[in-house]
């Protein structure tokens, strides 16, 4: 892993153990945030006309599977595990391909097809790394601001107590909801130390106790508690797996959904873990998709649906400050341990409507803020506005008109399923499209004493928004060409212009300044005060070291009275 510096905002990051208590209860705080999810396979098991026994079966192996690939995110050693405390869970990415494989053929078809899906994720994990020029900022950014978008129809609904039998928003889950975020957000913003840390947990107790004396949690969820046994087995594979051939298209393009997904959460994780974060890492991010890939192998053989981070925690870590991966282990321990404690896990199971409500909002804030910061770490132009309001705009269009899209094709339904998954599809091609007709390198010629600084400036951040370049990056060379044309003014070192040549491939800038005269020569360190008030010589001076200080590497090549100054810069 590369070396990080650690952001003010966090108290532990992903390096660090907040000790063992902690990590229980942090690691408990994640499972009722991850316990939401377990709607999803309710939803399928209503869909295809199964029993309360699949329901059952599916959460079961759902603690289980999760438990286990959440453990296989975090690791940050060998081939597979990105390093970050990024939980999984059964989300909505293969929701669409689930039911059709449920109504053809059950979930034996299920659980084969997932298994199948899980291949072909494993396959794209090996290419992800060579695929960073598909991912710029523009992209990555957009889609983890729409992961976060995404959670709020779910998150919204919840917390004014919407339901199939509350079809009007219900005073007292409002109220509840209300208490419960507002909770969250003053422990968060005025909590110290363990009042943040474990800000949400509170919050959620602080709900639960008030859907109970609201009358909210009824005699069917105690009953549900009560009625579950201490202990049991899990079944895994009791089920079994079909294919079909006709449903590897579904799966794959739902896998592929999920993979993107990966790469915006993991990017997310890297971006909050590192204050001086800069691009991501993409062979972390490959080894992030390939736990995800084991975890839908996983799903396949015991019989669970197919996984995917979970945004939502993300969000989580990112309010309470907590990111160690440690987390991770602790909340995959007690996951698995849950699968085996039904009257435990029926506790996060009966979790009340508007509390998971409040949950939603408050983790969708923080994706959201920071899908928009990662979009704007590069400079944005004509080209990159396109990319990210277009893509959320037809996003967004899932949500806003619900049924758009229902006539397509069921092979291409998953990726039209959600507002995440097509406003990814539409910043993949657009950025594509836009990098059509930009020059990798851009030509200028300036004239010592005619020339002002505004001209240097004025081209760099035109190119350095072409390019979606680091705004510091396109400021320090843009200044270190200034210092050059100001020298040469100066020292009148050459009689010609200098011509001006800047290369940019996302991972380096590089620039070029060739003029026909005296070569210069850059101190290794900077002029006195004395030096620049009293000599002549040395506001020059200041300048050529300045030129050294503003870029990574300088070198400086002379032929024939041809001089070229060559800088490099770091992306």
């Amino acid at each position: 892993m590369t070396s990080r510096k650690k952001p003010a905002n966090l108290i532990y990051d992903v390096d660090e153990s907040p000790g063992i208590t902690s990590l229980i209860l942090l690691g408990v705080q994640h499972i009722f945030i991850l316990a939401i999810a377990f709607v999803f396979p309710v939803l399928i098991v209503d869909a295809i006309g199964g029993t309360g026994n699949d329901a059952r079966h599916l959460i079961c192996m759902a603690m289980l599977v999760t438990g286990a690939a959440t453990i296989l995110q975090g690791l940050n050693k060998g081939p597979v595990g990105s390093g970050y405390l990024c939980p999984l869970v059964n989300g909505p990415a293969f929701l669409s391909a689930s039911i059709l494989a449920g109504k053809t053929g059950g979930l034996p078809l299920i659980f084969g097809m997932t298994f199948i899906g899980g291949m072909f994720e494993a396959l794209f994990s090996r290419v992800a790394a060579r695929m960073r020029a598909f991912f710029p900022a523009e992209v990555t950014g957009t889609i983890v601001t729409m992961v976060g978008i995404e959670v709020i129809p779910f998150g919204v609904k919840r917390f004014f107590g919407l339901d199939a039998s509350h079809p009007v928003p219900d005073p007292a889950a409002v109220l509840t909801a209300l208490i419960t975020l507002t909770s969250m957000m003053g422990l968060t913003v005025w909590g110290k130390g363990k009042l943040r840390l474990y800000s949400v947990l509170i919050a959620m107790l602080i709900g639960y106790a008030l859907t109970f004396f609201l009358g909210m949690i009824g005699p069917e969820q105690f009953k549900l508690v009560g009625d579950s046994p201490w202990f049991s087995l899990p079944a895994p594979g009791s089920y079994g797996m079909t294919f079909s051939a006709v449903l590897i298209v579904p799966f794959v393009v739902a896998s592929l959904s999920s993979a993107l997904k990966t790469m915006g959460d993991l990017t997310t994780c890297q971006k909050i873990n590192d204050a001086g974060w800069k691009r991501p890492d993409m062979k972390s991010i490959s080894k992030g998709i390939l736990a995800c890939a084991i975890g839908n192998f996983l799903s396949g053989l015991s019989g669970a649906l197919g996984q995917s981070p979970s945004s939502s925690n993300i969000g989580l870590s990112i309010a309470t400050g907590a990111t160690s991966r440690k987390i991770a282990y602790a909340a995959g321990g007690i996951l698995i341990t849950l699968a085996f404690l039904p009257k435990v896990a029926a506790i996060f199971v009966i979790m009340p409507t508007p509390v998971m409500g409040a949950s939603l909002v408050f983790a969708a804030s923080f994706m959201v803020i920071a899908g928009i910061q990662i979009m704007l770490s590069r400079m944005i132009d004509a080209r990159k506005t396109f990319v990210i309001g277009t893509s959320i705009v037809f996003g967004l269009s899932v949500d806003f008109v619900p049924g758009m899209y229902k006539n397509l094709p069921d092979w291409i339904q998953p990726f039209f399923q959600s507002s995440l998954s097509l406003a990814t599809l539409c910043a993949i091609i657009l950025n594509l499209f836009f990098r059509i007709g930009i020059s990798k390198t851009a030509r200028i010629e300036l004239v010592p004493g005619v020339d002002s600084s505004d001209k240097v400036f004025l081209f760099m951040q035109k190119q350095g928004g072409l390019w979606g370049a680091m705004p510091d990056v396109i400021s320090r060379a843009a200044s270190a060409i200034n210092e050059t044309l100001e020298v040469a003014a100066s020292k009148s070192i050459t009689q010609g212009p200098l011509r001006v040549a800047a290369s940019f491939d996302e991972f380096n800038l590089d620039v070029e300044i060739s003029y026909t005269g005296v070569p210069l020569a850059f101190p290794d360190m900077k002029p006195s005060e004395e030096e620049i008030l009293l000599s002549p010589e040395g506001h020059a001076k200041l300048s050529l070291f300045l030129i050294r200080w503003y870029a990574d590497k300088v070198d400086l090549h002379t032929k024939d009275g041809l001089c070229r100054i060559r800088l490099h810069y770091n992306h």
